[in-house]
């Protein structure tokens, strides 16, 4: 899980895209130092600022996905509310 959240958190963008890329058969996914292409990682941001990440292991891909999501959601929601 902590990994997820550092990969999204580096490249800013959810690892399910990295997993998507690998699904479709490229490799070099495996090769970039950080990058973990499993689903479950989601970075947070705040007016277009990196402020964490999300990170969800444990169940198969597409759970762990909706887990991060949801958890993302609420930390969003509580972030906007905050202005």
């Amino acid at each position: 899980a902590q990994a997820k959240a550092r990969s999204a958190a580096a490249f800013r963008r959810a690892t399910r895209i990295f997993a998507a890329q690998l699904a479709e058969g490229n490799l070099s996914m495996l090769a970039v130092p950080g990058c973990v292409p499993l689903a479950g990682g989601i970075p947070l941001t705040r007016a277009q600022r990196l402020v964490g990440a999300v990170g969800v292991s444990g169940a198969s891909p597409d759970t762990d996905e909706a887990i991060a999501e949801a958890v993302y959601a609420q930390l969003h929601e509580s972030l906007t509310n905050e202005i």
